[in-house]
């Protein structure tokens, strides 16, 4: 039956008898292909008969439907005509993991980040209402995406406009991990009861705004006759969506296609704002995603059969940071680690375990778990916090106004900075570093590896602290931004190097009057790979971990400068005021006169693939940088003899 879908038309096509079968085939379907693939089983699973509903009831794309995050939309995609392109899910030339508004006229706007459809929903219904158009908008939002209070403002906004539009909250009790919050606690409340008193209030306020009758109203009609047979035993509460001026109905069973057609037909005849309240059950139909959706909410490939996953990687850099966490926590009660929704993905399942008074989750909100974090570091503590790149831009204000400006000694542990793989464009980690150094009061480092990364946190932690082994001083937050994944490097080690302020650490010094690799970060790796590719051909480069954004090590850079020709800045960051520009900027501060080339993500988006394809694009990887620094000498009329032996590790300059 999938094979016969091409779009909403052919949903609308079907009898009411067929649905079931075709909830069925899209459930093998999303299974089959994230078996292979990875991706957000769990939450689009659970959303599978609710995606029927609404193009069974919608005519997409004249109506329109937006999806808040887009983790559910694999059902949505597989219902508009992308079902033959499917198995290219988050695959390098293949369809994304989100709705894109470049991928098919059906995904009416982009997301991936949480709480921003009824935002969007409801300027798309002003602009509908000023153009005198009449089609429907429908706003699909999580539970999850309730902790966030970009919602709540564009909940506050369209009760007073009284706009007419649809929210349908997908309520399955979480987000990526377990839901947290008092609106969390309210909704439960709201769920203890299949049929609530509210069903029936609300169906005699649709009665009185119902322009016409039919369908609709006997619809109506027999939701409030079952929901009578239940009012007695009831008690009256208020529901919160109903006092910001939105009519409310359930909440219902998010898994009845039939009843939730028949609310959706009856929810877009009712004149201003509607929320319909569906209760689903993440990973619904796979009993290993069921069973687990913590686990399968966003998963790599695994045994469709069975739901075993392929062996995993050992030490990665999120595994490193919640490590050593627990360390600087176990040696400092002040120390406590916050996160917004992410636990797991960060690496603080452990810290929580080990310390769940220290410990916070503040759900999706990344500008409240920011000044929540200033707020506790002005009263004492030492927080960590965890979130990642392109989720920490969403606190911007927050890191200046209530962190940077107050010189507040909290710690950003700015996970999945740089290149993140699949996600894609949307979850690039590629602007911290440019809307970070331009903050006064602010440090910001970058490791090279997993030891690095703890030393680095012990660093920051003794610089708080006044106690610094190399007697480095500041005032204010320091941000440590790390990469996806693990490294492969072996020559950079903080025992033999210890961490300094605003010190870089040379790993290989090359010929004199040749090219200099400055590499950030996770860069090293594929610099030193670089190097050891030249150094065959003879051309000996010299190689540079930075270690530090903010403050440069601008001693180094002038003594390199002195010795070089030509420096190559590596980054996993926009080109646009990254770590190159700043290299730029402090030598011109100095007036030195050498080259700079700048190696990094140029000022465009880079979509999914996985990050070694996407480094490969980037001219990042290994063979890229080589590439690079040919082309450089080339230009220069640079000749070199390799004086360094591969995989050495000479004595700094």
């Amino acid at each position: 039956m999938l094979d016969r879908i091409h779009g909403p038309q052919d949903v609308q096509a079907l009898s009411r008898a067929e649905l079931p079968t075709l909830a069925d085939e899209l459930r093998r379907r999303i299974i089959e292909v994230c078996a292979s693939n990875g991706g957000h089983l769990a939450p689009s699973l659970g959303v599978v008969e609710l995606t029927i509903a609404l193009h069974s009831v919608f005519s997409s794309p004249d109506d329109k439907i937006i999806w808040d995050v887009g983790h559910q939309s694999y059902p949505h995609k597989l219902l508009t005509g992308r079902n033959d392109r499917f198995q290219t899910l988050r695959q390098q030339g293949g369809i994304a993991g989100f709705p894109e508004r470049d991928e098919s006229p059906h995904d009416h706007f982009g997301t991936a980040h949480a709480s921003t459809s009824i935002s969007a929903a409801l300027g798309m219904a002003q602009a509908r209402d000023l153009a005198g158009r009449g089609e429907h908008i429908v706003a699909v939002v999580g539970d999850g995406a309730l902790s966030g209070g970009l919602a709540y403002e564009a909940l506050n906004n369209a009760g007073q406009l009284k706009t007419n539009f649809i929210v349908v909250l997908n309520d399955n009790e979480f987000s990526i991990a377990p839901n947290v919050g008092a609106m969390s606690a309210y909704l439960g409340m709201l769920r203890a009861h299949p049929t609530v008193q509210h069903t029936a209030d609300f169906t005699k306020r649709v009665l009185r705004r119902v322009p016409f009758g039919g369908a609709a109203t006997r619809a109506i009609q027999s939701a409030e006759s079952a929901a009578r047979r239940t009012i007695s035993a009831l008690p009256k509460a208020t529901v919160i969506f109903e006092e910001m001026g939105f009519s409310y109905i359930g909440p219902c069973n998010g898994h009845d296609v039939n009843f939730l057609i028949d609310a959706l037909q009856a929810a877009k005849r009712v004149e201003g704002p509607v929320l319909l309240h569906a209760v689903t059950v993440k990973g619904k139909g796979y009993e290993p995603a069921q069973g687990d959706a913590r686990t399968f909410h966003g998963c790599g490939s695994f045994d469709a059969v069975t739901g075993a996953f392929a062996k995993k990687a050992g030490a990665t850099f999120s595994s490193a940071f919640g490590a050593e966490a627990i360390r600087l926590a176990a040696h400092d009660e002040r120390v406590v680690a916050i996160t917004a929704a992410m636990p797991d993905g960060t690496g603080l399942k452990d810290f929580a375990k080990t310390y769940p008074a220290r410990f916070f989750d503040v759900g999706i909100a990344e500008a409240h778990a920011t000044c929540f974090a200033a707020g506790a570091a002005a009263a004492g503590l030492r927080p960590l916090v965890a979130i990642y790149s392109t989720f920490l831009q969403r606190a911007y204000d927050q890191i200046v106004h209530d962190v940077s400006l107050q010189r507040l000694p909290v710690t950003f542990c700015i996970d999945r900075a740089g290149l993140v793989g699949d996600d894609g464009k949307t979850h690039q980690g590629a602007y911290d570093v440019a809307y970070l150094r331009t903050l006064p009061n602010m440090v910001v480092m970058a490791p090279a590896t997993e030891v690095e990364l703890a030393a680095m946190m012990q660093y920051a932690q003794a610089v708080h602290d006044g106690r610094a082994c190399d007697g480095g001083e500041h005032e204010g937050p320091i941000a440590i931004r790390y990469p996806r994944g693990a490294s492969a490097l072996i020559e950079a080690r903080p025992d033999a190097d210890p961490i300094r302020m605003g010190r870089a650490h040379v790993l290989r010094t090359g010929a004199a009057g040749g090219v200099a690799l400055v590499a950030l970060g996770i860069c090293c790796d594929a610099a030193l790979w670089a190097a050891d590719e030249l150094a065959r051909e003879g051309v000996s480069i010299g190689v540079v971990n930075a270690r530090f954004v903010k403050p440069l090590d601008t001693d180094l850079l002038s003594t390199l400068a002195g010795r070089y020709r030509t420096l190559v800045t590596i980054e996993e960051h926009s080109l646009e005021a990254g770590f190159g520009s700043a290299v730029v900027e402090a030598l011109s501060d100095r007036n030195e006169k050498i080259q700079v080339v700048r190696l990094g993500i140029a000022d465009r988006t880079v979509a999914h693939a996985s990050q070694t394809a996407q480094r490969a694009e980037c001219g990042l990887d290994a063979a890229g940088i080589a590439r690079s620094v040919r082309s450089v000498c080339r230009s220069t009329g640079t000749q070199q003899n390799s004086d360094v032996a591969l995989g050495a590790v000479p004595a700094a300059l």
